[in-house]
């Protein structure tokens, strides 16, 4: 009887999963439709001022470009990490192991508003130097999180893969990926979280995001546009990393299951 229901409840395990991640996902459309309906409560927070909703944009065209600017630079990310990552633990490329680890995170060491300074002259006004501000602000948690999980994967299951007639890169896809791909993922939901928080900073070089709430709110001193901007960031940041987490466990059930 116990097997039997343990049995039944299993194809319900997604759905429950999933249900944090729709939560959150649900209360940031509510709020990006909603924000208007909520004027008394920012009213309350801010009650001199004339104006207590944002309304220079619409909430949800803010949301799609701080997600496109967010996906965009993780894309990048992803790539140059994973392959810096793989590159330099083959043997050919453990010399540059040094080298990489260094500048991955020689990212982190310059604060964003300093590489946005420093982009800006080069790149112009616009989302470019964001995209390469959150570029090199996120590149660490993936590097890092690459080398740990391919160097965790056990020794010997590489050799009892080499001793069935794989390739280099048949070991490589078929089983060092595979087996550090939750590690990798943390790292990849470690810096997509951050750099969402990261890419309201955009606003002040004129890449219009959801940070445009909270640069309105300080120039003019208004901290109900603060809050809407924070509100919408946090909720954005939380749906991310919550389905990351699912994610993570998803990949960590099926690697137990074989």
């Amino acid at each position: 009887m116990t097997r039997n229901s343990a049995t039944v409840s299993l194809p319900n395990a997604p759905s429950i999963q999933w249900f944090l991640p729709l939560i959150w996902v649900a209360l940031l459309a509510m709020c990006i439709v909603g924000m208007p309906l909520l004027e008394g409560l920012f009213r309350w927070v801010e009650p001199d001022a004339r104006q207590v909703v944002y309304d220079r944009a619409a909430f949800y065209e803010l949301l799609g470009r701080h997600v496109l600017v967010v996906g965009v630079a993780a894309v990048v990310t992803i790539a140059v990490g994973v392959a810096a990552g793989i590159a330099v633990t083959r043997e050919r490329g453990r010399d540059f192991l040094p080298l990489v680890g260094q500048l991955g995170s020689l990212g982190q060491t310059f604060p964003p508003v300093a590489v946005l300074a420093l982009a800006v002259p080069v790149l112009g006004f616009g989302t470019l130097p964001i995209i390469v501000a959150l570029m090199l602000y996120g590149l660490l948690p993936i590097v890092r999180n690459t080398l740990a999980g391919i160097n965790d994967v056990d020794a010997t299951i590489k050799e009892a893969a080499q001793a069935m007639g794989m390739t280099p890169w048949q070991v490589l896809r078929h089983v060092e990926l595979p087996l550090a791909a939750p590690v990798i993922l943390a790292g990849v939901r470690t810096s997509v979280t951050i750099n969402i928080a990261t890419a309201a900073l955009g606003a002040t070089v004129g890449a219009s995001n959801l940070g445009d709430p909270i640069i309105a709110g300080i120039v003019n001193g208004n901290m109900a546009y603060v809050l809407q901007g924070a509100l919408l960031i946090a909720l954005l940041a939380l749906s991310a990393d919550s389905a990351f987490n699912v994610y993570q466990k998803r990949l960590r059930q099926r690697l137990s299951a074989s």
